[in-house]
């Protein structure tokens, strides 16, 4: 940004009166440096976390490709309701979504049946995931889920190419949540909107360790200090939140 600043240079007399002339010249003005994103912090490691805190909360280890089973078991259906959880994200049938975090792609290959000219982003750090979901996307005939690694700071999509982001049970995991979703915030269109899936953290009734959930206080607070907007929280579902986040 510049500020021009007059710079006296000569005088004349014309008619009796006397005439200055200016020149200008650019006088450089720093621009505003953007706001930091909020500071990590340590502490002793639990059990079940990393021993580095984000905004209060200590950040939990990541479940691995060794937990592929724990994904695709049987009775995830009867104590979770995914597909419920989808009917719940009411997308349009040309969305592009991000599953972030899609680990086997079992929320991915379920929400592609509903987006027949759309497609789903399978996101993942780890190659192993993305190996195993493009083995079950050639097994099951689908061609609108893409496997895409991402980094553990960034989604690595282009801007504004998403109308939708999904996590289910793993932003939690992230060890660098201010990163990711400023990341996210660039990739989503203007009213992109994040799904975000968490177990309940208020209710002792949901048999999951405490670092695996999350209250929605909490996600309010970090998606909130992120730029997002809050929307709603359906809590329908038998042990999680859906808290729905909208990009201004």
């Amino acid at each position: 940004m510049l500020k021009r600043q007059p710079l006296l240079s000569s005088v004349l007399l014309v008619g009796g009166a006397i005439a200055l002339f200016f020149w200008t010249r650019p006088e450089a003005v720093s621009s505003p440096t953007p706001p930091a994103p909020p500071a990590y912090g340590s502490c002793p490691p639990s059990r079940d976390g990393i021993g580095k805190t984000f905004m209060g909360r200590e950040i939990s280890h990541v479940m691995g490709h060794p937990g592929i089973g724990w994904l695709e078991r049987t009775d995830r259906e009867k104590e979770e309701a995914p597909s419920k959880a989808i009917s719940l994200l009411e997308l349009a049938p040309d969305a592009v979504l991000a599953d972030i975090g899609a680990g086997s792609g079992y929320y991915s290959f379920r929400i592609a049946r509903l987006l027949p000219k759309g497609r789903v982003v399978a996101v993942d750090i780890q190659p192993e995931m993305l190996e195993f979901l493009k083995a079950e996307a050639a097994k099951l005939g689908v061609t609108n889920v893409q496997p895409h690694l991402g980094a553990v700071d960034d989604v690595k999509l282009p801007p504004a190419s998403l109308d939708a982001a999904l996590m289910v049970d793993a932003y939690h995991e992230f060890d660098h949540p201010a990163e990711m979703l400023a990341s996210l915030r660039s990739a989503l269109k203007s009213k992109g909107r994040i799904y975000l899936l968490e177990f309940r953290a208020e209710d002792d009734n949901v048999p999951i360790k405490p670092h695996h959930k999350m209250t929605e206080a909490q996600a309010r607070k970090e998606f909130e200090a992120a730029g997002f907007r809050f929307v709603v929280n359906k809590p329908d579902l038998p042990w999680q939140h859906l808290l729905i986040f909208e990009k201004p």
